[in-house]
């Protein structure tokens, strides 16, 4: 009777033992389907804008204004969902293209350098990207800064963005579809990453010669920049600036 009972003890230890592997099993099934759609759910196109992750960068090339033969460049790190960003692009950008890019003494050229901490950086340079797609980087650059409040922080910023394609005549077909298939984000990445390289960790930065300033640099201060810059280059200011 000992044996038998044991026996059937044993069974039952087996077939519990067998439930327990099955519920584990059951359990990493569930995870990895979370896992995975957690990663699908990121990478989709939420208010219209995707997060695209595990973007590998590819080659750093900012964005040109001016003639690129000028003398001297003046490197601009910012993120389109930066408020200081936005400040300086409305207000004091316009003399320093009027007064430094027109007359050839320099060209700026923009780098994207998106911050962790705006939800809609990433999306808001996409859409500008595309936009240099069919040449209206800078129209779409300034509509961007223009209608910040329209929406940075908001859930649908895509809205605001394809409005301002609309309005500054792109083809929204070709733009829908580079936009949302993020076909510029390595370029984002690579921007960023030469930021990085140069020491740039704030939104804006200016790197004009040998010298890198953040924040929202006065016309006065930049122009003295450039002077610098220019003398210790030895170079002769360029003609007429063209832009790219």
């Amino acid at each position: 009777m000992g044996a038998g009972r044991g026996r059937r003890a044993n069974v039952v230890k087996q077939r519990r033992n067998s439930s327990m592997r099955s519920f584990y099993i059951l359990l990493a099934v569930v995870a990895v389907a979370g896992i995975g759609a957690i990663v699908w759910q990121s990478q989709r196109s939420s208010g219209g804008g995707a997060r695209y992750v595990n973007v590998q960068p590819g080659t750093a090339e900012g964005y040109l204004l001016g003639n690129p033969n000028a003398p001297v460049t003046i490197m601009e790190f910012a993120d389109f969902e930066c408020p200081a960003c936005a400040t300086w692009s409305t207000v004091q950008k316009p003399d320093v293209v009027q007064r430094l890019i027109e007359t050839g003494q320099a060209n700026l050229r923009f780098f994207d350098f998106p911050l962790s901490i705006h939800s809609n950086a990433n999306q808001a340079h996409n859409a500008a990207a595309c936009a240099a797609d069919q040449n209206r980087f800078w129209e779409m650059h300034d509509a961007i800064f223009r209608g910040h409040p329209d929406w940075a922080g908001n859930s649908r910023p895509k809205r605001a963005f394809e409005r301002y394609a609309r309005e500054i005549g792109l083809d929204l077909n070709a733009w829908n579809e580079c936009y949302e298939s993020g076909t510029h984000m390595p370029r984002i990445l690579a921007n960023q990453r030469e930021g990085e390289r140069l020491g740039v960790n704030s939104t804006p930065t200016f790197i004009i010669g040998r010298r890198l300033r953040p924040g929202v640099l006065p016309f006065d201060e930049l122009k003295a920049l450039v002077d610098s810059a220019m003398a210790e280059s030895n170079a002769p200011p360029a003609g007429a600036a063209s832009t790219q």
